[in-house]
């Protein structure tokens, strides 16, 4: 874990830009599909979204859009709810917030 300062600007920038967004995205779906089938069961995402639906056509499986497509509301309302003001957070490691704010670093380094 990390200790981050971020803004909303920080986390629409990262959900805009479909190459780095979509990259983790489908890593982080790669990693939660243990049996490689091409959609998550609820057991393979029972300890990471145990409270979320996120199989919008409730055929018990959630696909790599239904993944994208939900994550990517969440982080905008995260965005919505933080408004430009920056906050500290503490952020884990390998998280969406994470690298965000990774990716707003390499801009700034640039």
């Amino acid at each position: 874990m990390s200790v981050e300062v971020l803004d909303g600007a920080t986390i629409v920038s990262f959900v805009e830009d479909e190459e780095a967004f979509n990259g983790l995205i489908h890593h982080r779906f790669s990693n939660l599909d243990t049996n490689h089938d091409g959609f998550l069961s609820y057991a393979e995402m029972l300890k990471e979204f145990q409270s979320l639906r996120f199989d919008h056509d409730a055929n018990g499986a959630v696909d790599l859009e239904e993944f994208r497509k939900e994550t990517k509301q969440m982080m905008l309302a995260m965005a919505n709810g933080l408004g430009f003001l920056p906050v500290q957070m503490v952020l884990e490691e390998d998280s969406f917030l994470k690298k965000a704010v990774e990716r707003e670093a390499m801009k700034m380094d640039a």
